[in-house]
């Protein structure tokens, strides 16, 4: 590639998912319902453990680090949209799309991270109930939900440092509604062999890694609900991972939904439609998801309720 064909970048253009104005305001509309919905939803989650005694249990403890992560993850990129949208303008500084990549490869690996943790507290619970708490003991808790974070910025930072080494040619237009790291790759005029090959490498540890633990405790689960001899028993074991394993499969499905989908339809933009589903979709239903099928969450909550409006009365 010669040396006149490359431009200094200082900003990218994201093409969004539809350049039809007439459908922008639809489009602010619904993502901005969706967003405060996400972040509401998730904020009572997080509320619900925090100030409820009775969810001092690693369960919730996970499920809080779940929501809050839910909430960055969703913020990392709708409100970006909504303000290019407002203002009618589709640019993004270098540096501000470098930092949008980073929080979000750290926050949809680390989601990864803690549905697998959390199906690990489930076999644990389901498999081993009589040594629960001794196995599940709030340090172990704590170092799990340490080292995912941990593990996640790394890798994060690594990949990041290893876009900005990257040179771009005059085409800087990313068909989509945020940097995502495959579409700025392939906007590159220099060698992004290197970078594909540590996103492959990449992806099958931090993605295929948690996608095997979740399987393998699953299949233990399994085994242990079909050697029950109660039926009572086998319906209880089944409902406490009821929720997470809806939320697992939610989320795994419409993650291979994006990839399945785009190259089939050889477009950008039918990609960028298709991850709307993980990316704001699936957070927005975390928790409608645990609460509606969880007796302890509706509780916690309703108490968490009552007290705020005895105290409104009281003043």
């Amino acid at each position: 590639m010669e040396p006149e064909n490359l431009t200094r970048v200082s900003e990218f253009v994201l093409l969004g998912l539809s350049e039809e104005p007439d459908l922008q305001p639809l489009l602010f509309g619904l993502f901005l319902s969706m967003y405060l919905i996400t972040v509401l939803g998730n904020l009572l989650i997080v509320l619900a453990v925090s100030s409820d005694s009775h969810l001092h249990t690693p369960m919730y403890f996970f499920l809080s680090n779940l929501s809050f992560v839910d909430i960055c993850f969703t913020s990392t990129t709708v409100p970006k949209m909504l303000v290019n949208i407002q203002t009618q303008s589709k640019v993004i500084t270098y540096g501000g799309c470098i930092t949008q990549m980073y929080f979000f490869l750290l926050f949809v690996v680390l989601d990864n991270f803690l549905l697998t943790v959390m199906a690990y507290d489930r076999f644990v619970a389901i498999c081993h109930p009589l040594h629960y708490m001794v196995i599940m003991h709030p340090r172990l808790c704590g170092l799990l939900v340490l080292v995912s974070w941990i593990t996640c910025v790394l890798n994060s930072l690594f990949q990041s440092l290893m876009v900005l080494r990257l040179s771009f040619c005059a085409d800087l237009q990313i068909p989509h509604f945020f940097c995502e790291l495959n579409q700025m790759i392939q906007l590159a005029c220099s060698d992004t062999f290197l970078n594909n090959l540590v996103i492959y490498i990449l992806t099958v540890l931090l993605g295929g890694g948690p996608v095997a633990g979740i399987l393998y405790s699953y299949s233990k689960i399994v085994s242990c609900i079909r050697a029950m001899s109660s039926a009572q028993g086998k319906y209880k074991a089944f409902s406490t991972c009821a929720s997470h394993l809806s939320v697992v499969s939610l989320f795994y499905l419409t993650s291979l939904g994006v990839y399945l989908s785009s190259p089939a339809a050889h477009n950008a933009h039918s990609s960028a439609t298709a991850s709307v589903l993980y990316t704001v979709v699936t957070p927005m239903l975390n928790p409608f998801i645990y609460s509606l099928r969880n007796k302890d969450i509706k509780g916690a909550l309703k108490r968490s309720f009552g007290m705020t409006v005895q105290k409104g009365q009281s003043s």
